[in-house]
């Protein structure tokens, strides 16, 4: 990057709205830069979105279609199979990688879905207060009430196994913390002097969360969001592992440890290597979250 665009981005006076976005974004990626574990996860993170996209140019092998029984059934690893084959000999890697799809699909869809109704409903509760704060918060104790899981499988078995239903159940049970994010942080905002003008102006109500509360709120969501990506890949794993998420033969890597568990003992590569994957995937965001924690949020800062 040459020295005029560095000074340019870096400006304390920006000429325009757009250049003072691009500042605040190349300091808050100077900042982030400057996290080892914070990069370690995005590098992990990454990984994950390349090999989904990569999955049939690294799988070797067909992820459902199993090799001979006779010859290559629950082979440990080795140059020809590195995380070895199953007990329908079928090649484990090629399965993680394509496994890493559904993981990705799950992840992106729950963020999709739940990070908008949690925002939507907590800045609504949180500006109008009243009873309209009553009703939406104690809808969302409703939902905190229950651990996410056992709620999640309650929604599964009310709507059927399968991987649809599974990310529409956790998406259900992901927004109430969200929601009471969004609330505690348009508390603080609702009567700023800024939002006063705003009102003077004669702005609508709906027109004033959306401009003004929503993108205050969005940086705190953003991280939240981040830091619950772990629980979400889990929470579709646990489902997956009870038979209640992905399907066989589909190479989900909760079911491939549910497959693998009769096999732990002699076999444990057939568990483990998906284990180790979700794992890994897993410590990926939570140490990308406690990064942009430490970036973005002011609270966070010296």
């Amino acid at each position: 990057m040459s020295v005029m665009s560095r000074e340019w981005l870096l400006t304390e006076q920006p000429a325009s709205r757009r250049q003072a976005h691009v500042g605040q974004a190349y300091r808050t990626w100077l900042a982030l830069r400057g996290n080892r574990l914070a990069m370690v996860g995005l590098g992990i993170i990454v990984v994950l979105i390349l090999m989904a996209v990569l999955a049939p140019l690294i799988a070797p092998y067909d992820p459902i279609q199993g090799g001979d029984l006779r010859t290559e059934r629950l082979l440990p690893p080795s140059w020809q199979h590195l995380m070895g084959t199953d007990d329908l000999a079928r090649d484990i890697w090629s399965r993680v990688a394509y496994g890493s799809r559904i993981t990705l699909m799950v992840v992106a869809l729950v963020a999709v879905i739940a990070t908008p109704v949690g925002l939507l409903v907590g800045t609504i509760s949180g500006y109008f207060g009243g009873v309209v704060d009553t009703v939406l918060m104690r809808i969302t104790d409703i939902f905190l009430a229950f651990p996410q899981l056992v709620l999640a499988l309650a929604f599964v078995a009310a709507l059927g196994p399968g991987i649809e239903n599974a990310i529409i159940a956790i998406s259900i049970t992901s927004w109430p913390p969200y929601a009471r994010l969004a609330r505690a942080e348009t508390l603080t905002i609702r009567n700023a002097d800024h939002i006063a003008a705003i009102k003077l102006q004669g702005a609508s109500s709906l027109r004033i969360i959306w401009g003004h509360v929503v993108p205050l709120c969005l940086s705190s969501v953003v991280i939240r969001v981040t830091l619950d990506m772990a629980g979400i890949i889990l929470t579709a794993a646990g489902l997956g592992f009870l038979g209640l998420g992905a399907q066989p033969p589909q190479p989900e890597w909760g079911a491939m440890i549910a497959e693998g568990r009769q096999f732990i003992i002699d076999n444990w590569w057939v568990s483990t290597m998906p284990g180790i994957a979700i794992f890994v995937v897993s410590l990926g965001f939570n140490f990308l979250g406690d990064g942009l924690r430490d970036v973005m949020d002011p609270k966070a800062r010296k």
